[in-house]
């Protein structure tokens, strides 16, 4: 299974292209911090490239700006090519098929948290549906 979840910040503004087949892609870096702290007391994150395909580009291309929090979940992507330079390269990136946006602008630009459900029973899950134990026939 090739399964990946991160939660972090935009570290520049998306962009968007569309292929010669007019296929809409987004390419964004994402900082998503590390589970610890370095000997020099500061946290250290690393910087992960994110590809969004077809609605899901637009959507982020056109919603999401730099500094913004995410959470993308998706499959963990590494192909190679030749480079001009004759060698082989490698790329690793994560091609997301679901962007979540934790934090929303506002008019004036500034950013906020998104609205959280009404935690209810089940917590942040949603809200608790009844079970009803009859059998309607």
């Amino acid at each position: 299974m090739n399964r990946i979840i991160l939660l972090g910040r935009l570290v520049r503004d998306p962009e968007v292209k569309v292929t010669s087949t007019q296929k809409t892609y987004c390419t964004f870096t994402l900082a998503v911090d590390r589970p610890f702290i370095a000997k020099s007391g500061q946290r250290e994150a690393d910087f992960i490239p994110i590809q969004t395909w077809n609605k899901t580009a637009e959507i982020c291309g056109n919603s999401l700006s730099k500094g913004q929090r995410l959470l993308v979940e998706g499959r963990l992507q590494i192909r190679s090519y030749d480079g001009k330079d004759g060698n082989k390269h490698y790329v690793t990136e994560v091609i997301a098929d679901r962007v979540e946006f934790i934090e929303k602008r506002n008019s004036s630009g500034a950013q906020t948290e998104a609205p959280k459900a009404d935690a209810g029973p089940m917590g942040s899950f949603g809200s608790e549906v009844t079970f009803n134990e009859e059998v309607p026939f």
